[in-house]
């Protein structure tokens, strides 16, 4: 699904696609490579490991479920994180992998598993209307941030494991 979607089903269907793709990647990784930096990072000339891009994802799908729940409770929300700002989004993805670096790779898996349920649940529990017929985040729907977050950065991160997988001859 290439195209961007517009309301509640193709938001969800966009998810769970990307999330399962990229799972049967992983499941094919032996855990003794994926710690091993050959891809590409999130910041200018450096190299992450198969866990450290997962830890990326988590980190963003734990915001997104943050962003929500705190706006829902009526408190203000630093975007996209406290302490960083929309161009420092190369040092946020590092704080990600730093705040994940002792997980097992078993472990990454298993919580952005539960993490991508609990955003699809997320979505279950919202309207059409809620999530892409009124801005959410100055200019953007609650769907579009959901998006940019999570299947977005998913397909990202999977083409970078299949080139892993490719270089170490995983199929």
């Amino acid at each position: 699904m290439s195209s961007v979607p517009q309301n509640k089903a193709a938001l969800r269907s966009a998810i769970n696609d990307a999330f399962e793709k990229l799972y049967r990647d992983l499941v094919t990784i032996p855990a003794d490579l994926t710690r091993i930096c050959e891809i590409e990072g999130n910041v200018k000339g450096t190299k992450i490991s198969v866990c450290d891009s997962l830890a990326y994802l988590l980190g963003w799908g734990k915001l997104v479920l943050y962003w929500y729940e705190e706006k829902a409770a009526g408190r203000d929300v630093e975007f996209p994180a406290d302490g960083y700002k929309w161009n420092q989004l190369g040092q946020l993805a590092q704080h990600f992998q730093h705040e994940y670096r002792d997980w097992s790779f078993i472990a990454l898996q298993q919580d952005l598993q539960i993490t991508t349920v609990s955003i699809v649940t997320l979505i279950d529990s919202l309207d059409n209307t809620e999530l892409y017929e009124q801005p959410w985040y100055e200019k953007w729907t609650l769907g579009r941030m959901i998006q940019f977050n999570t299947s977005s950065p998913m397909k990202n991160v999977r083409t970078k494991i299949r080139k892993f997988k490719k270089a170490h001859q995983l199929g």
